[in-house]
């Protein structure tokens, strides 16, 4: 499914409410265009009808007083009224003449020495006439000023009735375009919630914040202003052309040729405008990427004296954005006004030409009233001409933030299950388990051991030996190319990932913290986490001792990461965060491999009394944290070289030996 259609499909989750906007905006059109007619038939009817025959009569309703008669227009006189004789007013110059009979034709007019001398083709005729005052002319308008100011008003009212249909079809497009949009970035948060962690790999957090917040806000202006102005335009274009077809079909057949030209350029517009917005938007998510990861290192980068360097890469994708913009900003100068007032004067020339020849036949002249409505048509015609074209690059970013943010949406992702399983015993079993984040290159190499329900395991071994990476397994952040992962019998492959992580807790060596307090931080506002069992998992830690001290105990806000908290106070909201969820079986990435010796015996004190009934997982780097393990399995290069508890590989004299020794050899040296 294109892109296009897409949009569309997300559009007509709110059909209702488009749909009636698009009524209003309907009914706002047809009444705003209904004013050129009114307006024409003031000039044809009321304002040149003066020019009409006129009746001499008797009865002096809607009739003109002229010396001492009566006279009224042909229009008025019913059909049991008695006609008189006839009599013409016409207009010469600036002046009006009264002629007091009826000619025979009408042509180039001329008045001089009292008589009007009317010329068409060879033939001339002289008719006697009086030249009318100001006060007697507008003695002939007067039965005209009653409809004249009746019809202002429906000119009036239809333009309140348009502007109030005006602005309900703007509220209800901009309301539809407003839920649409927050219903596409609720879908897109749900979706990042469903990748897979390898996903985030090779992304930064950057460009997905770009995704969801600058693309999905040009999806937006799609709806609220391109949409809007293509539907506005597409209806005034098809009003005018009706209105252009009822007044003379001819000039309309002409104005006909806009429409192909327009597409045309579209097209060639179109070529261009998604190369360049595709290279604009790609700048875009770079450069909040980089924004994202210079913040968030500042310290490093000033630490290091980097500055310089990162303002450099900075300019470099921004002075590529700038580029870009350039080229598409030149594309669009061509493209609106220029593009508008290049086809508005070869309109109006083709106008000038037929209204011309037209002019050289007094027969087929036209109204002074269909030519203000014909000028009136065309001048509104450009309006919505312009306006598509001077949307056409806001489309083109919709299109292609679209296509980047659907590209997200479809990824393969995983819908959170809220399937709940008895609690685990916490039998772990690894059968010869290979696994590798890229295909063919595996960091694990047939692991194969076991662990027992309320058993501390261990795992060791140096930089890259891939100790991570068998936790990354046991919580399904990746799943392994061979081999299987058992927890109490049951491979976990078969269980979904929120399911599995509901009896598992982790803490990791870098403990991540929310916005929010440090009980917040703790329960992570579930509902199922009761302040008790917050305040127990705290003080089971030892986490009373080291928040005594703070102003407002465990309600201490916590900005965002914890960065105005220690270490250790970090590591051990964590590790209290693990324990109020009470898993069944508990993981520690290096938890101790940053805190203070103090910390760092609060915290064992306190795995001493929980660790009953609870299978346990330490990532080890000080060696001397884990010699009470139930099972110590040593990796080196993503294979187990060795497995046994501290005094059997100690005994054994093997990999773990030196590494032992060489620790312990280093803290004496130190000391």
């Amino acid at each position: 499914m294109t892109t296009g259609k897409r949009l569309t499909k997300y559009a007509l989750t709110y059909k209702k409410i488009i749909i009636t906007a698009l009524l209003m905006l309907t009914i706002s059109v047809v009444t705003d265009l209904a004013g050129p007619f009114i307006a024409k038939n003031i000039i044809d009817q009321h304002i040149l009808g003066i020019e009409g025959t006129w009746y001499e009569t008797n009865n002096s309703s809607r009739a003109v007083e002229y010396e001492g008669k009566f006279y009224k227009r042909e229009k008025y006189i019913s059909q049991s009224e008695k006609k008189g004789k006839p009599i013409r007013i016409l207009q010469v110059g600036a002046r009006f003449v009264f002629i007091n009979q009826e000619i025979q034709f009408d042509g180039k007019r001329k008045v001089k020495e009292g008589k009007l001398y009317i010329r068409k083709d060879k033939r001339t005729e002289g008719y006697p006439v009086k030249v009318l005052s100001g006060s007697q002319l507008l003695a002939f308008y007067q039965p005209e000023i009653p409809i004249i100011f009746k019809l202002l008003l429906l000119y009036f009212g239809l333009l309140l009735i348009s502007a109030f249909f005006q602005y309900g079809e703007r509220f209800f497009l901009q309301k539809s375009a407003n839920r649409i949009i927050q219903s596409m970035r609720e879908e897109v948060f749900r979706q990042i919630q469903c990748l897979p962690i390898k996903y985030f790999d090779n992304l930064p957090a950057g460009k997905v914040v770009a995704r969801i917040t600058n693309d999905t806000e040009a999806i937006r202006e799609l709806y609220v202003t391109v949409l809007a102005t293509f539907f506005t335009s597409t209806i005034y274009i098809t009003g005018i052309y009706a209105a252009l077809f009822i007044l003379n079909v001819k000039l309309a057949a002409i104005c006909l040729l806009l429409l192909p030209i327009l597409y045309v350029w579209t097209l060639i517009y179109r070529k261009y405008a998604s190369k360049y917005n595709r290279m604009i938007r790609s700048r875009n998510s770079d450069i909040n990427a980089v924004l994202n990861e210079s913040i968030q290192g500042m310290s490093i980068i000033q630490a290091f004296n980097q500055e310089g360097a990162t303002k450099k890469e900075f300019e470099k994708l921004n002075h590529e954005h700038f580029t870009y913009q350039n080229k598409l900003l030149s594309l669009n100068s061509l493209t609106s006004h220029n593009l508008v007032g290049i086809l508005r004067n070869l309109t109006f020339t083709a106008f000038i030409w037929y209204f011309g020849v037209q002019a050289l036949n007094p027969a087929n002249m036209i109204s002074l009233g269909m030519l203000y409505a014909f000028v009136d048509y065309i001048n509104r015609l450009f309006q919505p001409v312009q306006g598509i074209v001077n949307q056409l690059a806001n489309l083109e970013q919709a299109l292609v933030a679209g296509e980047r943010v659907f590209k997200l949406l479809d990824e393969p992702g995983v819908n959170v299950s809220k399937e709940q399983i008895p609690r685990f015993k916490g039998n772990v079993i690894f059968e010869h388990v290979s696994f590798g984040y890229k295909d063919d290159e595996y960091v694990l190499k047939n692991i194969d051991f076991e662990a027992e329900q309320g058993q501390t395991i261990a795992l060791v071994g140096h930089t890259g030996s891939g100790k991570s990476s068998v936790m990354n397994l046991l919580f399904r952040f990746y799943d392994c190319q061979k081999g299987k992962i058992l927890i109490d019998g049951k491979d976990i492959k078969t269980i979904p990932r929120q399911t599995l992580r509901n009896h598992m807790g982790i803490v990791l060596q870098d403990p991540y913290l929310f916005t929010g307090t440090i009980a917040s931080n703790v329960s992570l506002n579930d509902p199922t986490i009761t302040r008790e069992r917050v305040e127990k998992a705290l003080k089971d830690v030892g986490a009373e001792k080291v928040f005594k001290n703070l102003e407002e105990g465990f309600d201490e806000p916590v900005i965002e990461k914890g960065s105005t908290l220690s270490s250790g106070q970090r590591q051990l909201i964590s590790f209290a965060r693990a324990l109020a969820f009470n898993p069944a079986i508990l993981i520690l990435d290096e938890a101790t491999s940053s805190i203070d010796t103090e910390t760092e015996a609060i915290i064992q004190e306190a795995m001493h009394v929980l660790k009953n009934g609870r299978t346990t997982f330490i990532i080890a780097h000080r060696l001397s944290t884990i010699r009470n393990a139930d099972q110590i399995l040593v990796l080196d290069r993503g294979v187990i070289v060795e497995k046994g508890t501290h005094d059997e590989l100690m005994s054994s004299k093997g990999k773990y030996y030196q590494m032992y020794q060489l620790q312990q050899g280093g803290t004496n040296q130190a000391g």
